[in-house]
């Protein structure tokens, strides 16, 4: 089992949903503008590392 993998995954999977619920809240006109860069930029910082995380890593069989 490899821990760098899954945490990679997870940080990418949570970037996505950063990502998504930024576009919502910019769709419905429901947020504050500080609220969609906070979680628009974590979004993308997080889906950059889970990226990053997930190529970098070498698969041990």
């Amino acid at each position: 089992m490899n821990l760098k993998r899954i945490f990679g995954a997870i940080l990418t999977i949570l970037g996505i949903v950063g990502l998504i619920y930024t576009a919502v809240t910019f769709a419905n006109e429901s947020a504050d503008i500080k609220q969609m860069i906070v979680f628009g930029s974590l979004g993308l910082l997080f889906f950059i590392a889970g990226i990053g995380l997930v190529k970098t890593t070498k698969d041990e069989g």
